[in-house]
């Protein structure tokens, strides 16, 4: 076998997300009627167009963060930490006896430190009444707020890893990209054991402003539970949320010998991007399609049991994605179940990918395709099967999640059953 051939698997998994503490506090809110999106509560949202998101009720120093941690660390950081803390834990590897060069970090971000970012910005402009900041008025710690690395390097601190070490910010698709990467660490024999996901905590007035201007997020304040409707007729856009997923990743063969729990195998990855406009999408849905195929063909399947979409609930993305499924599977995508874990978490920007690898690992475990909440009034031009209303129980041995991000970034990613 090359270094090449080296199959990829998942054995930790640390989840944050709105709606429930951990894995299983997702795939409760996944598979329940309820949704966490809801009127923002991190600041006053009464000047904004879209005063709508999914916060994720976490509390650092429950979880075991110092004050001092908290006061110094922007949120993302603190998801990250939590996930990659609980991933370790649930892989049972004991990273200090390890060689720790052989450990590698692939953390994916959108918008890094927002919330740190805009509050320091506001310090030192004095709420934005003048042009000619004042740096003593500065955070001692804005340098790392500034310079996304630093959400790595606190990673890699966390878990002693001395290996290879990685931001990986592609827009919305960085939570597929960055686990992909340290999947190719580990086939590429660079690494031993990877902590890979991604982490967004963009819930802050400037991400909200900036998606107000562009028309991006759904204005429906008056209903915030059923404002995220994927692929339905009535969608108008996405709504904002955040969170944070991390994986161990290892070689196959190296996790059975030390008795692992394998959750899933990364069977497959592939990305690529259109560089056609920063929020256009071609209409035919070809870059996406072309990943699809891509990353099922690494994979070695040539079927699918369940699609986890990218599902946002824009009127150009839900048409974008359908004709790419469609045109990657062709008469097999209108048999296979299809759903939009947005419409119950909202949108994490760069940390999305990974939960929904997340969520696609507790679908295979339960054996249950979680719906597409809201989906009530079908949109002739997205004509697939988006599993309406309730969970659906099904055998489910090969899963795919896609991604797709501003800036042409489509992703897509194979997980397999680990036990099988």
């Amino acid at each position: 076998m090359s270094t090449g051939d080296k199959r990829v698997v998942l054995t930790g998994m640390g989840v944050r997300a709105p709606g429930g503490h951990g894995a299983a506090g997702l795939w409760d809110l996944l598979t329940s009627e309820r949704t966490a999106t809801r009127t923002i509560t991190a600041f006053d949202p009464a000047p904004f167009r879209s005063r709508i998101a999914a916060e994720v009720d976490f509390d650092p120093v429950a979880e075991g963060f110092t004050a001092r941690e908290v006061a110094e660390r922007d949120r993302v950081v603190l998801l990250a930490l939590a996930c990659a803390r609980d991933a370790v834990r649930d892989c049972g590897l004991d990273l200090a006896r390890r060689d720790p060069t052989r450990t590698a970090v692939s953390i994916g971000s959108a918008v890094g430190s927002t919330i740190s970012l805009d509050r320091d910005y506001r310090r030192i402009s004095r709420g934005g009444s003048t042009w000619l900041v004042d740096h003593a008025l500065a955070s001692p710690r804005s340098r790392d707020h500034q310079v996304p690395a630093a959400l790595a390097r606190d990673v890699a601190r966390e878990v002693a890893a001395e290996g290879p070490v990685a931001v990986i910010s592609t827009g919305c698709t960085s939570g597929l990209d960055a686990v992909g990467h340290g999947a190719e660490l580990i086939r590429d024999g660079r690494a031993d054991v990877v902590l890979a996901g991604a982490a967004d905590a963009p819930i802050s007035p400037i991400t909200v402003a900036c998606f107000d201007a562009i028309r991006a997020t759904s204005p429906n304040n008056a209903d915030p539970a059923h404002a995220s409707r994927p692929f339905d007729r009535r969608r108008d856009g996405f709504v904002l949320g955040e969170g944070a997923a991390v994986f161990v990743l290892e070689e196959r063969a190296a996790a059975l010998r030390r008795g692992a729990r394998v959750h899933a195998e990364f069977a497959g990855f592939a990305g690529r991007c259109n560089a056609f406009h920063m929020t256009g999408l071609h209409p035919e849905g070809r870059e996406l399609s072309w990943a699809i195929t891509a990353a099922l063909r690494a994979s070695g399947r040539d079927r699918v049991d369940y699609l986890n979409a990218h599902g946002s609930g824009t009127k150009q993305n839900d048409r974008h994605e359908t004709a790419a499924i469609k045109r990657s599977l062709g008469a097999a995508a209108h048999r296979i179940p299809i759903s939009s874990i947005k419409s119950k978490v909202g949108h994490s920007l760069g940390a999305i990918g990974s939960v929904e690898l997340a969520a696609c690992v507790l679908a295979m475990r339960h054996g249950v395709v979680p719906p597409t909440a809201n989906y009530a009034e079908p949109d002739p031009e997205c004509d697939l099967d988006y599993v309406p209303g309730e969970p659906r129980e099904a055998d489910l041995d090969v899963v795919l999640s896609v991604g797709s991000g501003f800036g042409g970034f489509q992703s897509a990613a194979v997980l397999t059953r680990g036990d099988r």
